[in-house]
């Protein structure tokens, strides 16, 4: 999973929730897998396919670009 825009990972809704995903995690399509923060507006990312998280590449509340990776996803 890219990312489609530029801005703030968050792996979370807010700092006192647990992530909405981790490693290991069994994922459907349309699940939300994190949020992404763009000129002060929140976009949910959501998984295209079924299948387990295998990576979390990007860091939690830094900077992603474009086309970075955010999750490797053994699609099932």
């Amino acid at each position: 999973v890219t990312s489609p825009i530029v801005g703030t990972f968050y792996r979370s809704p807010d700092p006192s929730s647990p992530s909405f995903v981790e490693v290991g995690h069994r994922v459907k399509k349309g699940q939300t897998l994190c949020i992404i923060e763009a000129m002060k507006l929140m976009n949910e990312i959501e998984c295209d396919h079924d299948g387990e998280i295998v990576a979390v590449y990007a860091e939690n509340n830094q900077p992603v670009q474009y086309g970075e990776r955010l999750f490797a996803i053994r699609v099932s």
